[in-house]
């Protein structure tokens, strides 16, 4: 399968990458909750891709190199403007946000999934060994997905081989009795097996000594590793749910996990995490977020919370170019936004859809569309729309985003970190990963390793591969 950027042929496969053709787009709905109160990751612009002839990029004409806006609200914009993928390099949209805006916000633990990590080898460079070195802010191009990425996608935690919930169990309360904790063997344990599987293990824990495992482990532990473990053994959609109840609870609301949540999830995942919001905590999620949102982003939370995007695969190219139309009218084309037609367009469209409206824009305004959200919105809805444009281009570039900021300049973002490695752990964290070395230059478990520490850095390195 290609790189994110490149053609989709040409280049020798990479090891990991599902066969073209047999991939499905993205991980089973409903399979990764977030905990509610994690503060989305950052994102913001990318960095452009290098000009390879990546299918329909050469045809239009460069989005010149307009000045972009600062990246996310509160982040100082880093070194250049990194530009979206397809785009010929040179010209950035909006800088990168950075990631000091949120380190601030306090998360709630996030979850994983168990199964054997897989090791991928990470690219070092891009395919072909050479590496475009005109990066704008001196960062790798935003790769954009190949066709044949959106539909395989790969976690690097797999269903352990002749599971045995006991005997797990039984490994678990050794680890714990008596004088100190066995951490090691707890990670042994946690970082191999599936989501599925630690239910299971929960389930056996409490047959067989009368007690619960979560309570037990909780007074083991503590801090980071803590909030790891808890967030592993959480269902995923719970752990979604969980995530955003955090995330509004209390003063304050941190709407970038909002944001990294209810933006990025399919229609399943985002209908089940309503329900289990509702069942667990016993409140109307759209009416919590009513109360603590308001404006444009309120109403672009409420349209993401219908679970109702269109789901075909197919793209209508036609639609795309008018879309592309109406979207140029309703902000650069005139005095003003007219902030619905954006909503409506983004929050209805399927990704690959809205993929062909981004391209059909550059064309019809001579400028990307990531730039233009960010001339003409700022706050809170900037950063969400620009993730709905995030994703429809590259996921994965979405989150690998996320990740790099959460460890970037002083002090990390443990929850943001914590919870992307556990909810994409059986998703798509081997493409995460992948594109993690494109754009950074250096693979994400080196960045995890400068960044952490003890157990809960061999636990979070144990989950990503490493």
């Amino acid at each position: 399968m290609s790189y994110p950027g490149y053609p989709p042929t040409g280049y020798p496969p990479f090891p990991g990458y599902p066969p073209a053709g047999q991939e499905s787009s993205f991980p089973p709905p409903g399979q990764y909750p977030y905990p509610s109160g994690f503060p989305p990751v950052g994102g913001g612009a990318y960095p452009p891709a290098p000009s390879s002839g990546y299918p329909g990029a050469g045809g239009y004409p460069a989005p010149g190199g307009y000045p972009a806006p600062g990246g996310y609200p509160g982040a100082p914009p880093p070194g250049g403007a990194p530009s979206y993928p397809g785009v010929p390099p040179g010209q950035g949209f909006g800088t990168p946000p950075g990631g000091a805006g949120f380190s601030g916000y306090p998360q709630p633990p996030s979850q994983s999934y168990g199964g054997s990590p897989a090791q991928v080898p990470l690219p070092g460079g891009f395919p072909g060994g050479q590496m475009p070195s005109q990066y704008p802010g001196g960062q790798a191009p935003y790769p954009s997905q190949p066709a044949a990425m959106t539909q395989g996608t790969q976690g690097t935690v797999r269903p352990a081989a002749n599971f045995d919930a006991m005997r797990d169990a039984e490994i678990l309360r050794k680890a714990m009795k008596g004088f100190g904790t066995d951490e090691q063997a707890i990670v042994d344990v946690v970082a191999n097996r599936s989501n599925d599987q630690r239910q299971k293990i929960k389930a056996a824990f409490k047959t067989m000594y009368g007690k619960d495992l979560i309570k037990d482990l909780k007074s083991e532990l503590s801090g980071n590793m803590e909030e790891l473990i808890l967030a592993l053994f959480m269902p995923p959609t719970y752990y979604d749910a969980w995530s955003l109840r955090n995330a509004m609870k209390g003063a304050g609301t941190q709407e970038r996990v909002l944001i990294e949540i209810l933006c990025t999830r399919t229609n399943q995942e985002i209908r089940e995490i309503v329900r289990c919001y509702q069942s667990e905590f016993g409140r109307d999620l759209e009416k919590d977020i009513r109360s603590d949102t308001s404006g444009h982003f309120e109403r672009l939370l409420v349209s993401m919370c219908q679970g109702n995007r269109d789901e075909n695969q197919n793209v209508n190219h036609h639609l795309a170019q008018e879309d592309a139309q109406r979207l140029y009218q309703a902000g650069e084309g005139r005095l003003g936004t007219d902030e619905s037609c954006f909503n409506m367009i983004l929050a209805t469209r399927s990704f690959p859809q809205l993929k062909a409206t981004v391209e059909a824009y550059s064309r019809v305004a001579n400028r990307d569309l990531l730039s233009s959200v960010a001339r003409e919105f700022s706050g809170n809805v900037e950063s969400g729309l620009k993730t709905i444009l995030q994703c429809a281009l590259n996921r994965p570039a979405f989150f690998a985003e996320r990740l790099y900021y959460s460890m970037k300049g002083a002090g990390t973002d443990d929850s943001t970190l914590v919870r992307i490695v556990v909810t994409r752990s059986e998703i798509d964290l081997v493409q995460i990963k992948q594109t993690f070395s494109q754009m950074y230059q250096k693979t994400l478990g080196t960045m995890i390793a400068s960044d952490t520490s003890g157990d809960y850095r061999k636990l979070l390195l144990a989950i990503v591969g490493q």
